[in-house]
């Protein structure tokens, strides 16, 4: 026990008293025995309690926090693969010859049970394994019972030997849900719920129907490079883009990508091509060729829209495809012929017409010819949810950027905003439609796509991400003061400050608006890097936490991701540096990669990770200064089931507008139906802890 914690049992009566008031006096976040409880706790409410530790935001009810105003940081970390069933007896972290763990009673009638002060005891472990009073097959419950909304009371001598130190440094576990889209059996980003915080809005503004339109001069220039704002290939994985081969760095990872595109007929045999591009780097272009101040980095910029009508065997058809340059100008505009008859032209959508296409000549094939000519290793291409123009046209290219993700819905993904919306609000442009056709005019699609990344360099990556009806915790901190004299000295030093310590390039994304951003490769550095900010000063522009200056930060957030690795959770086939880290993590635990190997991990490898991960956590919080608040969550559970349901889905539903029954290569009956329910209601089971140290 620390220091502060202390009372010698030597002490005079009077220094007793003083000490037991000294200590009532520190900082505290506590599960209440009155607090009542109606549903899970979820990723939002941990969100609602750091800002009101920060921002002074509404108290929170689900626990209770003493002497906030004494709370002097908040550190937050991610760990993606904890799940609450390790620390409630549950999880079998040996094989059953290893025995059963020591830390567990064989006496059933410890089972569960509510305690005088609300909270959960640890279960109990029987001799067939871990089981909850008469719940065999909690997955399969209709409904979540109330006691399932409270915590789990922890200490070191009731937990499984890999989270004992969990004991040590917390006293609940907190089961907690992520948040989810019922109507479309969607889990929500888990970084997404923390890091962005609820839009202030006046009365005015509450009133206010459709697009407010953002007027972008209000907003300082951040010239940013426009190879920052592609999209990564869990982006285009998350949003059905069929991935290039070039995303394979090894032969292994090649063939696992060959095999996904057959399964979904997106390869050659089924008439799609691939853009010229061996390897990543060869869309690299050397800093000696990149003018001073030119935002395209020289990359070849290209912005796609098509226009598609329904046939008689594929759902949407190509049926016009234009193509702009960086300056507007139309590189390609032409109509072509389907290569079945159309059943329907869609006019009010497409703008297409029969005797448009009746003298039209030009095939998918004609098209696809011109694109490999024209698209090089370094084009970079542009467009509106490109992944159903790319679809159309059955070309695959590495270097996408997709203006839904740089510009995502106020409600968060998987929810998208429509072009005309967005060029309405930061374009103040109304998308002309022709009156009498009606439909789209791709060509003025295109520009308005290429016009918004445009403002996007213009201004950087946090614009348009922070405008809907939540913002970054980071861009709020920073105009947060810390003293009432804040506003009036105007010094940046007397307004909040947030860092991100993640792996790979966390500047990019929800890590654009952080003042310190620290790169990592492995669960170490990221322990090192919460150490050297929680101890450091912030500095300006994302630079590394060494160069910080006086300024304190007061907000951390992290993520630890070897767990996520190790359990098969964490993608593969990323490119570049995230990969090759990613691999070093099973090599650093003599483990095989889960996503070519179907029995990994093996019990003892996930055991040892684990139990880093809680050391890992103990190192945090013994460095951290006094009076820090350190919330751990886990995010959303494993959404790998989520994602294949999903994809299974969205091809049935493609194929099914189009083709009959018995035609179909996939099928979506109500049991596929249920089964994607459980995996969204499994994916959003975690764990989360809150102490004050």
């Amino acid at each position: 026990m620390h220091s502060w914690h202390r009372v010698r049992s030597d002490q005079r009566s009077s220094r007793k008293s003083a000490g037991t008031k000294e200590l009532a006096m520190h900082p505290a976040i506590t599960h209440s025995s009155q607090a009542r409880l109606h549903k899970h706790v979820t990723i939002a409410d941990f969100r609602d309690l750091i800002m009101y530790l920060l921002l002074e935001s509404k108290a929170p009810s689900w626990v209770a926090v003493r002497c906030r105003a004494d709370v002097r940081k908040v550190v937050t970390v991610m760990i993606p693969g904890l799940e609450m069933d390790m620390f409630n007896g549950r999880f079998p972290f040996y094989e059953e010859e290893h025995g059963q763990n020591e830390s567990f009673s064989t006496d059933t009638s410890s089972s569960k049970t509510q305690q005088r002060d609300g909270t959960k005891q640890s279960f109990a472990r029987s001799g067939t394994g871990l089981v909850k009073d008469g719940d065999d097959n909690r997955e399969e419950k209709e409904h979540d019972s109330p006691d399932d909304y409270y915590p789990t009371k922890i200490n070191p001598n009731d937990l499984p030997a890999p989270v004992k130190v969990f004991g040590e440094v917390f006293t609940h576990a907190w089961p907690v849900r992520a948040n989810t889209d019922e109507r479309m059996k969607k889990v929500f980003s888990p970084v997404f719920g923390i890091l962005t915080v609820p839009h202030e809005k006046n009365k005015e503004e509450k009133h206010v129907k459709g697009p407010k339109p953002v007027k972008a001069d209000r907003y300082d220039d951040k010239a940013t490079p426009i190879t920052e704002l592609m999209a990564t290939i869990e982006d285009l994985q998350e949003n059905g883009y069929p991935l290039h081969p070039a995303f394979g760095n090894t032969d292994s990872a090649k063939e696992v990508l060959l095999e996904t595109r057959k399964k979904y007929q997106q390869t050659a045999e089924f008439g799609w091509v691939d853009s010229r591009v061996q390897r990543l780097e060869d869309g690299d272009v050397p800093p000696q060729d990149v003018k001073e101040g030119d935002v395209t980095a020289g990359r070849q910029i290209l912005a796609i829209d098509c226009e598609m009508v329904k046939t008689a065997n594929d759902p949407l058809a190509l049926a016009r495809v234009s193509v702009v340059d960086w300056n507007g100008t139309a590189v390609m505009d032409e109509l072509v012929k389907p290569e079945e008859s159309v059943i329907d032209y869609v006019t009010f959508y497409s703008g297409i017409t029969e005797d448009m296409l009746k003298p039209v000549t030009t095939t998918i094939g004609d098209i696809q010819e011109r694109l490999l000519d024209i698209v090089t290793p370094q084009t970079i291409l542009i467009g509106h949810s490109l992944e159903s123009d790319l679809k159309a046209l059955k070309f695959v290219h590495p270097f996408i950027i997709d203006t839904v993700l740089q510009y995502p819905h106020p409600r968060g993904p998987p929810l998208k905003s429509s072009l005309s919306f967005l060029a309405q609000r930061y374009l103040e442009k109304e998308m002309q439609r022709d009156k009498v056709k009606g439909g789209h005019d791709s060509i003025e699609d295109a520009r308005a796509a290429l016009d918004l990344i445009k403002l996007k360099c213009r201004k950087g990556q946090a614009f348009g991400s922070s405008e809907g009806n939540g913002e970054s915790i980071f861009k709020r901190l920073r105009r947060t003061p810390r003293s009432k004299s804040a506003h009036a000295s105007g010094d940046a030093a007397d307004f909040k400050a947030g860092a991100i310590v993640d792996w790979g390039d966390p500047s990019r994304g929800h890590g654009a608006a952080a003042k310190v951003v620290v790169a990592c490769g492995s669960d170490a550095e990221v322990v090192e890097g919460i150490k050297r900010v929680a101890h450091s000063g912030a500095a300006e522009g994302g630079e590394p936490a060494e160069r910080a200056g006086a300024e304190p930060v007061d907000f951390i957030w992290a993520r630890l991701r070897e767990l996520e690795a190790v359990r098969g959770w964490w993608s593969a086939l990323r490119p570049g540096d995230v990969e090759q880290q990613r691999q070093a993590v099973f090599a650093r635990y003599a483990a095989a990669d889960p996503s070519t190997d179907p029995t990994a991990p093996a019990p003892e490898i996930l055991a040892r990770s684990v139990e880093l991960v809680a050391a890992r956590i103990a190192a945090i919080y013994a460095a951290i200064p006094p009076c820090t608040a350190l919330v751990v969550y886990s995010g959303s559970g494993d959404v790998r089931e989520v994602f294949r349901l999903g994809e299974l889905e969205r091809q049935f539903r493609s194929e099914y507008a189009t083709k009959k029954w018995g035609d179909l290569s996939v099928r979506w009956t109500d049991d596929e139906s249920q089964a994607l329910n459980r995996a969204v209601k499994k994916a959003r089971q975690g764990v989360g802890f809150v102490v004050v140290k």
